[in-house]
């Protein structure tokens, strides 16, 4: 039922205070009630406060445009005042008020911008952007040659030759054409609107459907020049169009939550599921979650976070519950983020949704339960490990997305610098030997050993591996796994694997001193081991293997190198700026004058944190006859250390501060990895 709307009068204004969501037809229906209770009282000059209004619906714009033409009929008028940031990007995109406008009472009125969308073209898109400072004139001198011989756009051929980013050309193309461009969110379309084009309609011509207001369809597209697209769309739908600017990635990502089929509450969930399937395990075959979406809440809930999860590249889900909450939480690139609080009572079921999901006991929730499922969403197959835990409010369960998709298979795609990279192609050229990659837990270390193995395989070779789990399967690849409950801990597998006649073995952690020896008795006899160590750095891992009781001599003898990796977040490319360093730091680091850094400001794609993405620093020793000699010795951390120093071996620290001057990622980011690991 909808809130009553408060009622007051200053002066000759008539103040009418909506409350809550205006998208339902019981809050219309109060506010096309409350309009009409003012004109049938001789009350024309009405002021809408938006203050505790949350959204706006298609309908309630209707109701505003037909109130504002009955007042000013009868010599009043309808304003508003107070919107929230959404309700006033609603306002903006849907042409009943500008940002300007929007700061005092008043009231728009909606343009159809239909085909005349190329509205005061009275500057060069060109002009726009150098006057913007995102493009020299160089660069565009060369577009424009490039123009004149393809017939592409200059903003396309722009982009495309990494001269400026979409949101450049976006808002330059806004102050052109004077369409707003904005960040599509929930609440910014309506599935109404959405629903009056088919999904495959919008997907193959890029667009979002997000407002239907009298016969004008707010549409937004990332091309508004795109004449064919808009005249399909007009020729579907019959209504005109007023174009929004947005961007691709945007548009496609709320493609995916806008046809749905659900329409849940924000407050359960901000993005919904759309094309994903549980692959049962005991059948083996598909079960369409859309199908049973329909029956439950909850059931699309739990769809919708696990494909925006997959969408926005999360490595783990943590579903918890506070005292009076249930909190969802993903890790970005290393960061948790919460991303959705929904109340205290959904979250046993949530809990029960995901055990059935991963074919455990749903009736067990004092004792800690793991399993795991696989989804395909957006075409993607998404494997999910479950694990739960017991807390005071409740279980705690966390997932943990392994998304085949963004697996790097290729020794080229790990990001190393080019002597790092050669280096790695050297050790991995040897017919024997030991290749250890060590770092700290979630460093990639695994993903290194995966890259390996897939440059390394062969018809002609033998790999064999030892997992604990298996997360990626690879072809022509033995692949194993560990199983402690029946006895088979690495060890015991690797001495059945060296019976198996191999040429490459990988061994997916060293955990113990059985497990160093085999492993280095067979690279002394012919196999090459890749194999993982927890350590802070590569003469870390020399030591933590003499520690587990490896003779020094039969190391010095069986190692092929060292690599060292961390993970860093990168500079997110949306919200990214350049400036001067400070001249003390400069100094300190020998950086040539001019030297730049870069930073994200933070914007709604990077969570506003500034980085998206991460990229890998390393450092790589190679077994050379010096460090042979040196290892045969038994030699302290500190010896170790002192001789890398000494050849010229780059740390992970100076990898880090090179990748920072090009702007990749930033000082802060590098230290506070360096210093955590």
């Amino acid at each position: 039922m909808a809130e009553p709307i408060a009622n007051s009068m200053i002066g000759i204004m008539n103040y009418l205070s909506p409350a809550g969501s205006l998208a339902d037809e019981a809050a219309c229906k109060a506010l096309e009630d409350a309009i009409l209770n003012c004109l049938l009282a001789h009350k024309v000059y009405v002021v809408l406060d938006l203050e505790r209004v949350s959204l706006l619906g298609g309908r309630a714009l209707e109701i505003m445009l037909e109130a504002n033409t009955k007042l000013t009929h009868n010599g009043g008028y309808l304003k508003y005042t107070n919107p929230t940031t959404l309700v006033k990007d609603i306002l903006v995109v849907t042409g009943l008020g500008d940002h300007t406008a929007l700061n005092t009472a008043s009231f728009g009125e909606l343009h159809s911008v239909g085909e005349d969308f190329t509205v005061r073209p009275n500057l060069k898109l060109g002009q726009i952007l150098l006057e913007m400072g995102v493009v020299t004139e160089s660069r565009l001198e060369e577009a424009m040659h490039l123009q004149a011989s393809t017939n592409k756009r200059m903003g396309k051929i722009l982009v495309s030759n990494g001269s400026i980013s979409e949101n450049d050309l976006l808002t330059a193309l806004s102050q052109q054409l004077r369409i707003p461009y904005i960040s599509l969110r929930t609440g910014l379309y309506e599935i109404s609107a959405t629903n009056l084009i088919s999904r495959d309609v919008i997907r193959r011509l890029e667009v979002l459907p997000m407002f239907k207001v009298h016969d004008t369809l707010i549409l937004a597209t990332t091309d508004p020049h795109a004449i064919p697209a808009l005249d399909e769309i007009q020729g579907i739908t019959g209504f005109k169009l007023r174009l929004v600017l947005a961007k691709r990635e945007d548009i496609l990502k709320y493609q995916l939550d806008a046809y749905s089929g659900n329409d849940l509450s924000t407050e359960l969930v901000e993005n919904m599921a759309t094309d994903i399937e549980l692959v049962e395990q005991a059948q083996s075959d598909y079960t369409h979650i859309d199908e049973m979406a329909g029956s439950s809440p909850v059931i699309t809930l739990v769809n919708g976070l696990i494909q925006r999860a997959v969408r926005d590249g999360a490595s783990d889900i943590h579903i918890e519950s506070g005292r009076n909450r249930s909190f969802v939480r993903f890790r970005i690139d290393g960061v948790l983020y919460e991303v959705l609080s929904t109340r205290a009572d959904l979250h046993p079921a949530i809990v029960s949704r995901l055990k059935v999901m991963a074919n455990l006991d749903i009736a067990e929730r004092r004792l800690p339960q793991d399993g795991r499922m696989q989804v395909t969403t957006q075409g993607r197959s998404v494997d999910l490990r479950f694990s739960s835990l017991s807390g005071i409010y409740g279980e705690k369960v966390v997932l943990r997305v392994l998304d085949k998709n963004n697996s790097i298979l290729d020794v080229e795609k790990l990001g190393m610098n080019t002597s790092n990279l050669a280096t790695l192609k050297k050790l991995l050229g040897r017919s024997y030997g030991l290749i250890l990659v060590t770092g700290p837990t979630g460093s990639g270390k695994t993903t290194t050993l995966y890259a390996s193995i897939n440059q390394l395989k062969s018809i002609e070779k033998n790999i064999v591996t030892i997992e604990d789990p298996v997360e990626y399967q690879l072809d022509i690849i033995n692949q194993n796994q560990v199983n402690e409950a029946i006895g088979l801990p690495f060890a015991k597998m690797l001495k059945h694997v060296l019976r198996q006649d191999p040429d490459i073995i990988m061994v997916g952690e060293i955990r113990d001193r059985e497990t160093a020896e085999i492993a280095v008795q067979a690279a002394l006899t012919g196999h090459l081991v890749l194999s993982t160590l927890h350590t802070n750095d590569a003469v870390g891992a020399l030591s933590r293997m003499t520690d587990m009781g490896v003779e020094p001599y039969l190391l010095s003898s069986a190692l092929a190198g060292v690599v060292a990796q961390r993970l860093v977040r990168g500079v997110c490319p949306a919200c990214k700026t350049t400036y001067l360093p400070p001249p003390e730091l400069a100094h300190k680091y020998h950086w040539p004058d001019g030297a730049r850094l870069t930073k994200g400001k933070g914007c709604p794609a990077c969570y506003d944190s500034g980085y998206r993405g991460r990229l890998g620093i390393h450092e790589i020793i190679e077994s050379t006859d010096g460090l042979q000699q040196l290892m045969a010795k038994n030699p302290s951390k500190a010896e170790l250390q002192a001789f890398t120093v000494a050849e010229g071996y780059k740390t992970l620290f100076d990898d880090g501060i090179q990748r920072a001057l090009e702007g990749r990622t930033t000082i802060e980011e590098v230290a506070r990895v360096i210093h955590a690991g």
